[in-house]
């Protein structure tokens, strides 16, 4: 059975740094696409950064160029989401999600979904 679990979420002040842990089980990381992904209230939820199981290739939205960074540790079967120069716009439920394919979906074509980890950015 295929589960996700978000962690590492919380309350930081503008430009600070949040790192969000992914916990993945019941099926190996190098063969699936794992996303990361985020709602704000009132948004709808949008793509933040995917990794490519085979070949660990990461790719990001424009917005999040250079401030976040996906990686994975195989062995622990973990996604980490590096989140720097956070800004208020950042806040949101941050979501992990799966998906058994070798490039990086769509975010509505992702399979699994972990439950969320709340990320909220204010002074």
């Amino acid at each position: 059975q295929v589960q996700l679990v978000e962690s590492g979420g919380g309350l930081v002040q503008p430009g600070g740094s949040l790192k969000l842990s992914c916990a993945a089980s019941g099926f190996r990381l190098d063969r699936y696409a794992i996303g990361w992904l985020r709602q704000a209230p009132g948004k709808d939820r949008e793509g933040v950064a995917c990794i490519r199981g085979t070949d660990g290739k990461a790719t990001y939205a424009d917005s999040m160029k250079g401030r976040f960074t996906i990686s994975k540790d195989d062995a622990k079967n973990t996604v980490f989401l590096q989140m720097d120069s956070l800004q208020p716009d950042d806040t949101g439920v941050y979501y992990c999600a799966a998906r058994h394919t070798s490039w990086c979906p769509s975010p509505s074509e992702f399979d699994h979904w972990g439950q969320g980890t709340q990320v909220t950015v204010s002074s």
